[in-house]
């Protein structure tokens, strides 16, 4: 029986540094979930007493690019993440874990290749000194972190997630029993025992 990765004694401060890089992540991703909601507000309620934001949307879709991908490594670390496991689920021992590295291995791949095109990107955006073409002259880089931030974080817990399972660990992001059908985890959930 595998054994998750959290259930193991800590690996150190190398476990402690990239549980906290993504935490943080998460943390921050939830600061730019409540700037979407102030500038919303703002502008709504603004509206009734002619209060105009100046680029508001713009700095609110800059602030939902960053939130969503700032948040994804924490919520693939969590388990939260949508991930069609049908055929996963079925597989057991040594198959199910050649299967994960497996998925994990073309995830990581295609998440790298991302990644690297998005801090190209940006980097670019530095680089010529692009700037927002709104209301607002911002230098384009600056929304542009978040984006290849939380991208480059997604990367690093794909391949921390990868070396996990090849040690034999249970994935972090698997939730229930490692011997649990999909029928049971169904009952469990049924029954009202959480994901």
């Amino acid at each position: 029986m595998t054994e998750r990765a959290d259930d193991l004694p800590a690996d150190g401060l190398l476990r402690r540094v990239l549980d906290g890089l993504y935490l943080g992540a998460g943390y921050l991703a939830a600061v730019f979930l409540l700037v979407i909601f102030a500038i919303m507000m703002l502008m709504s309620v603004g509206r009734q007493f002619a209060l105009n934001i100046p680029a508001g949307d713009d700095f609110a879709s800059w602030c939902m690019a960053a939130m969503a991908f700032l948040g994804l490594a924490h919520t693939f670390k969590r388990g939260e993440m949508i991930r069609v496991g049908m055929v996963l689920e079925r597989l057991r021992g040594r198959t199910k874990q050649i299967a994960e590295i497996a998925a994990l291995t073309i995830a990581t791949g295609f998440v790298l290749y991302f990644t690297r095109h998005a801090v190209q990107m940006t980097y670019d955006s530095w680089r010529f000194n692009d700037m927002a073409q709104g209301v607002v002259a911002l230098p384009l880089w600056i929304p542009q972190l978040g984006f290849s931030g939380g991208l480059a974080i997604l990367s690093i817990a794909l391949i921390d997630e990868l070396v996990s399972v090849s040690r034999g660990r249970r994935p972090s992001y698997e939730k229930g029993s490692p011997d649990e059908t999909p029928d049971e985890f169904i009952e469990r959930i049924a029954q009202g025992g959480g994901g």
